[in-house]
């Protein structure tokens, strides 16, 4: 997901490495921080190959800056991921919400819906966190305060991103949207 966000915010705007930190740190630094050693080889990787560019330019009062700019496969590169996002960018929450960050990107409507309702598909499927078997447990199931908190939680979530979900699409596209599941967890 770093590549995709790296991409992501240098199609919004060419920036200095350490802006690039800050605008990743805001979207998942409280859940996967981001260290110098782990952005700065992929920088590197992706200026490696040809998907963006680095160009000095000169200091205020100290050393030369560098400027990260998105190249043209670059961008390709990134709304092709966009377009067609693995599995688990699609069913993992913090994959999910670097997704969604940059789905602007795309510019056709109908690929932007394709992708949201694939969202809406792995959340109309019964699931939890906890199981009796391979039966998913549901929050009046679980007797104990603190996973019964967790199912209530992923419940309101769940149902506040698929109204948001069919919201979007409606907006999107007009067409006819599948009925909100009932038995979220």
């Amino acid at each position: 997901m770093l590549k995709l966000a790296i991409l992501g915010f240098l199609h919004d705007q060419p920036l200095h490495g350490y802006e690039l930190r800050r605008h990743l740190a805001a979207l998942t630094g409280h859940v996967r921080p981001i260290s110098d050693g782990t952005l700065y080889p992929a920088i590197k990787r992706l200026e490696a190959d040809g998907l963006l560019v680095r160009e000095t330019e000169p200091g205020s009062a100290a050393a030369p800056r560098h400027t990260l700019h998105l190249t043209p496969a670059g961008r390709s590169a990134l709304l092709e991921r966009l377009r067609t996002p693995e599995q688990l960018d699609i069913s993992d929450e913090n994959r999910w919400f670097t997704v969604l960050a940059f789905l602007r990107h795309l510019d056709d409507p109908a690929e932007q819906a394709t992708v949201l309702r694939r969202r809406l598909g792995f959340l109309s499927e019964p699931a939890s966190f906890f199981y009796d078997g391979a039966r998913p447990l549901r929050t009046e199931e679980v007797t104990d305060p603190f996973r019964s908190g967790i199912l209530l939680i992923a419940r309101a979530t769940t149902r506040a991103e698929l109204a948001w979900l069919h919201e979007t699409l409606a907006t999107l596209d007009g067409g006819p949207l599948p009925t909100p599941p009932t038995g979220t967890p």
